[in-house]
């Protein structure tokens, strides 16, 4: 006898559930034909998904059905006659009505059901409507017959599921009403394969037009990078031929501008790049589960969605892979010019402490010679004064010659003077030397 071994006592990973519950995340419905399918989507971040949530939840009370949980990304419902499944993605959300036909005649695309039209107004969103896609899925009919009566020739695109229990057709164009129209016709399928078909026919035409998304910023930054990329040619050949700091610095500073215009724009196109790449890889994924052999020679939907898809998606590569390279070219021209910018400081700088330091020899010079000057001047007043101090011991009666001692004073008062003059002088380069040492 084993006791059951509780995992209580172990410290789980706090995202162990989510991560253990994503496999079940918008599990497959389980459909029986004939039914009609309307199926939006509202793109919808941040505070406009959240408003979108709210709404939901709101509608889900005023008709009294269980709301979907805070942290739940998918959630359904049965409201009068009609299946309702919500999910919430990254940047957009989905909502998808279904509601059998089979007690009623056969008017796919054209008409809904009245109740279902009311219940589809009064759930109102705030994102913009980027996919509204009307699905019909019939049984026992031609699908090739059914088809052509349906949908436009020219644009028809039609295959066979895998197994052969069920064909997939759409012209891929929009109606009057501003709906994409696809038609599934149920050869055989069980309920959950035809619930997954519809579902991964449903996401096909969702991804698609989210995945062509960056085609309109592609062709939207196209001009701005091919201007950017002419002006960065054009700068490059003037800095060949610039001469001088004002110059540089003008270009300097338009460069950098052109680099700040430029990231702004790549950086706002990055995410949606990204989003397309995989979109587009989402289209082909479910395409390739569902796609067996093609009908009456009519393109399949991979290769009819090539001929747009694939030249789109070769676009949004290479406008994304110019900005990554251009962006390299910007960075390394700026830094080049910012270079050149600091060389010129530096001989700026050089010239003017070369200036300085001539400046400076020349006042040394002039200081030597007012020194020597001052010598001479200051001796004189001295000596002057000696001569009077000898005049005046002459007069009292002292025996001196005053014109003799006078000429005696001249060479010691001129060597003493000269003598403190120096000494007060190298004291000052000493403190000078001292002072400059110690602010290096």
């Amino acid at each position: 006898m084993f006791n059951e071994l509780d995992l209580r006592t172990f410290e789980l990973h706090p995202q162990r559930d989510a991560v253990l519950n994503e496999v079940h995340a918008r599990p497959f419905m389980r459909l029986v034909s004939p039914f009609s399918v309307i199926h939006f989507a509202f793109l919808a971040q941040s505070e406009a998904a959240t408003s979108d949530r709210h709404r939901f939840v709101d509608f889900c009370q005023q008709h009294n059905l269980p709301p979907p949980e805070p942290s739940a990304k998918h959630h359904q419902v049965v409201v009068g006659p009609a299946l309702l499944r919500w999910e919430q993605h990254s940047e957009f959300a989905t909502f998808t009505w279904i509601w059998s036909t089979a007690n009623g005649p056969a008017r796919p695309f054209d008409d809904v059901d009245d109740t279902v039209q009311s219940l589809i107004r009064a759930l109102r969103q705030a994102g913009p409507l980027l996919v509204a896609n009307k699905l019909e899925v019939e049984q026992g009919t031609s699908p090739i017959k059914r088809a052509e009566q349906l949908f436009d020739k020219g644009s028809l695109a039609m295959v066979a599921t895998k197994g052969a229990t069920g064909v997939v057709a759409s012209d891929f164009r929009v109606d009057a009403s501003g709906f994409s129209r696809i038609l599934v016709c149920d050869l055989g399928l069980t309920p959950h394969d035809l619930g997954a078909l519809v579902q991964r026919v449903l996401e096909i035409e969702t991804y698609r037009p989210l995945a062509l998304l960056g085609l309109s910023a592609a062709v939207e930054l196209a001009p701005s990078v091919d201007r950017i990329d002419r002006r960065l040619v054009e700068a490059l050949e003037e800095m060949q031929g610039s001469e001088g700091l004002q110059f540089n610095n003008h270009l300097l500073a338009e460069l950098t501008a052109l680099a700040a215009s430029f990231e702004r724009g790549a950086t706002g196109s990055l995410f949606r790049f990204g989003a397309s790449r995989a979109y587009n890889e989402l289209v082909q994924s479910r395409l390739s589960i569902i796609e067996g052999s093609d009908v009456a020679g009519y393109p399949t939907w991979s290769s009819f969605l090539a001929r747009r898809m694939a030249p789109a998606m070769r676009t949004c590569a290479t406008v994304e892979d110019r900005q990554a390279s251009l962006s390299v070219k910007l960075a390394r021209t700026a830094d080049l010019l910012r270079t050149r910018v600091d060389v010129e400081i530096e001989r700026q700088n050089r010239d003017l402490l070369h200036a300085i330091s001539e400046r400076t020899r020349q006042q040394l010079r002039l200081q030597f010679t007012v020194e020597g000057l001052s010598v001479a001047a200051i001796g004189y007043y001295v000596v002057s004064l000696f001569g009077y101090l000898a005049k005046g011991a002459q007069d009292v009666g002292l025996r001196v010659d005053p014109s003799i001692l006078t000429a005696i004073s001249v060479p010691i008062a001129v060597g003493v003077i000269w003598i403190v003059s120096y000494n007060v002088r190298k004291r000052h380069l000493k403190h000078d030397n001292v002072s400059s040492v110690a602010g290096e």
